[in-house]
């Protein structure tokens, strides 16, 4: 971990904002992180899909992506007054109404880096989850995660600590939050 991650923890005492493309494993490590080190998880699509009485995928198909990303940061806004909480955001999160920033002022910004061939075989497990994926067939998916890493890329390199996915551990997360003390 580098110096200026470390005094990024310190100063932040509050939310950790988990961010990367889906399939990267945000909600389950998000999940494990908390319960091991007396932390609230929160799964934002969770969140908005209880809100909304709808699934993710409902909301995109009936309203739309524009619609799904409004609603998603409103849901994300109504977050900072949360304390020592680990929010798994979707992949999309830090993308769009300049929600990068906001995470970056109200928290620590984790990016969990995982390779294209990762993410294809976790997202082929859960493709009809997947608003944005469930109609591709495997090349076509293939070129839709290429295209949205690149997309996306710009935003997910501006996290104040990258994680690579297949290092990640149970301890991974001490490390992460020793340097806060």
């Amino acid at each position: 971990m580098t110096d200026v991650a470390k005094n990024t923890l310190s100063e932040k005492q509050h939310n950790i904002f988990l961010i990367g493309f889906m399939g990267s494993g945000k909600t389950h490590w998000g999940s494990i992180w908390a319960t091991s080190h007396g932390y609230s998880f929160i799964d934002l699509d969770e969140v908005i899909e209880k809100n909304e009485g709808k699934t993710v995928a409902e909301i995109f198909d009936q309203h739309g992506e524009d619609y799904f990303r409004l609603i998603e940061t409103k849901t994300l806004r109504r977050l900072a007054n949360k304390q020592n909480t680990i929010i798994a955001c979707g992949g999309g999160t830090p993308c769009f109404h300049e929600n990068i920033q906001w995470m970056k002022e109200h928290g620590t910004v984790v990016f969990i880096s995982s390779s294209i061939k990762k993410i294809l075989e976790r997202v082929l497990e859960e493709q009809d989850k997947r608003p944005l994926l469930k109609k591709l067939n495997e090349a076509e998916l293939l070129f839709f995660i290429e295209q949205k890493l690149k997309e996306r890329e710009p935003f997910y390199t501006q996290a104040d600590i990258t994680l690579d996915a297949d290092n990640i551990t149970s301890e991974t997360f001490k490390e992460i939050i020793s340097t806060k003390n």
